[in-house]
């Protein structure tokens, strides 16, 4: 996954404006107590912090 397919996803799943909340604000135990963007920008894969965003938010898993 790509970081311009993980910021579309983000927006089609949640809205542009409480995308950049779940991104920024949003602290996930799965990526180490990092927000989403702390995350990527520690170098963690794309995909794995999408699936954690899935995982927190119950998107579908077609959504995925």
């Amino acid at each position: 996954m790509r970081l311009q397919d993980f910021w579309s996803r983000l927006a089609e799943q949640f809205g542009s404006m409480r995308a950049e909340s779940v991104a920024r604000d949003h602290v996930f135990s799965a990526l180490g107590g990092r927000t989403a963007v702390e995350a990527l920008e520690a170098g963690l894969p794309v995909r794995r912090v999408w699936l954690a965003i899935c995982e927190e938010y119950d998107v579908p898993r077609k959504d995925r």
